[in-house]
């Protein structure tokens, strides 16, 4: 451990740094960390930097989306063809309680 590194360790540690339970990766010293850096007391050296690449997950609203969007078709042919008056509210309003969730999921 050189003069150098116990100096800023110190520095470090007065401005309100942590020693960390985990040793270094490369020499198994003591290291002390502050604001996201992590410094090895012994060796000096920081863990190398990694990029992390986050795969895009399955977006779960698109999906629930485009369910709601293949309902509206079959429920607008299903209005082209009734003849029911009745019938033909009920599917409106399904229709149109599927644009409200729609719009809501939209707005996230």
């Amino acid at each position: 451990m050189t003069e150098e590194l116990t100096k800023k360790a110190a520095e470090m540690l007065l401005q309100g740094a942590t020693l960390l339970s985990e040793p270094c990766p490369y020499c198994a010293g003591v290291r002390v960390m502050k604001a996201g850096l992590a410094l090895c007391i012994s060796c000096g050296r920081q863990p190398e930097k990694k990029e992390i690449i986050i795969e895009n997950p399955v977006n779960e609203t698109t999906s629930i989306e485009k369910t709601f969007e293949k309902k509206l078709e079959i429920l607008s042919k299903e209005l082209e063809q009734e003849k029911d008056h009745e019938k033909q509210q009920n599917i409106l309003k399904t229709i149109n309680s599927l644009l409200e969730t729609i719009e809501k999921l939209k707005g996230k």
